[in-house]
């Protein structure tokens, strides 16, 4: 088996991942905490905001959980057992998941949210957090029982090497499954996240539409000498545009790379870009969220003007 030595010897990637994870670790957990101050003082908490939140933590937890597996791709100081391997592996295959589901369900969301009022997406808006929650509820349980063949794929690295075992970790190996059994956890998988990634292209194609319609009667309002100042509406559909392609753009490359790694044999290059791409949104995205919303911006200034007063 490859045991992917050049890991230790790629500091560039070393620093790389870890610089990534801790940025993404401390900037989801301003972004958890101004919302939870936020949302506490007021009465009535935007549906949004509570799944911002939530998305979020789950950000969180799949960093942290990147990072206690990042540590053991680089040191052999610590070795897990098969049981150990297991559990965080899986863990963060499911958070990886829910971040995928989270952040399509909450591009509905958000698209039913900001949809004008003769809009046939209006009859939604008050039943739509219920149907989220129920949605996101039933691909958590899909995500868990079909990342579950990993309690039988993931081992602990035997002491003897072959080339039949895949790098994971310097603890971890995936064994080799048979055409069958990639076939049977691969396909719904593939079924899953095609359908996921086609909700959140139609969402955003609509909300493509209601740009070019807001840009269209801003035309209008400037041409009467109005304000052409962008609403509130639109820079939320702005905002959506810019997570939604960026978040295309990372799924496309982490594509790419997981096959190329497949292809190259455990490319260690492959393997280590391929995990810095696909937590890059996890770590870009709450600044995405800090800096559109007003509310988070006032409070993160009042919170720095208190400390310097004390």
């Amino acid at each position: 088996m490859n045991k992917v030595n050049l890991l230790h010897i790629d500091t560039y990637m070393k620093i790389t991942l870890f610089s990534e994870v801790s940025v993404g670790i401390s900037a989801n957990s301003i972004l958890i905490f101004a919302h939870v101050c936020v949302l506490l003082g007021e009465n009535r908490p935007k549906p949004i905001d509570l799944y911002i939140a939530f998305l979020s933590l789950t950000q969180l937890m799949m960093l942290i959980t990147m990072s206690l597996i990042a540590v053991n791709m680089f040191t052999s100081q610590w070795r897990w057992n098969s049981t150990m391997c297991q559990s965080l592996i899986y863990l963060h295959r499911l958070l990886r998941g829910l971040t995928l589901s989270a952040t399509c369900l909450l591009n509905v969301l958000w698209t039913i949210m900001l949809s004008p009022r003769n809009s046939y997406l209006t009859k939604f808006k008050h039943k739509s957090p219920y149907h989220i929650s129920g949605a996101f509820l039933f691909f958590c349980i899909l995500y868990m029982s079909f990342s579950s063949h990993l309690f039988i794929s993931i081992i602990a690295t035997p002491n003897l090497t072959s080339e039949n075992f895949m790098y994971v970790t310097q603890s971890c190996s995936l064994l080799p499954l048979s055409y069958f059994s990639k076939s049977m956890f691969s396909t719904p998988m593939a079924i899953r996240e095609a359908f996921l990634l086609g909700l959140m292209a139609l969402s955003s194609g609509y909300m493509v539409a209601l740009l070019w319609r807001h840009k269209k009667q801003a035309r209008h309002l400037h041409s009467t000498r109005l304000s052409p100042k962008a609403s509130p509406e639109q820079r939320a559909t702005r905002t959506i545009m810019l997570l939604m392609s960026f978040f295309v753009v990372l799924y496309i490359l982490d594509f790419i790379f997981f096959h190329s790694r497949m292809k190259f044999k455990d490319g260690s290059i492959f393997y280590c870009v391929q995990i810095i791409v696909s937590h890059s949104y996890a770590t870009v995205s709450p600044f995405v969220f800090i800096f559109s919303e007003k509310r988070i911006i006032k409070f993160l200034v009042s919170m720095c003007d208190r400390q310097e007063n004390i």
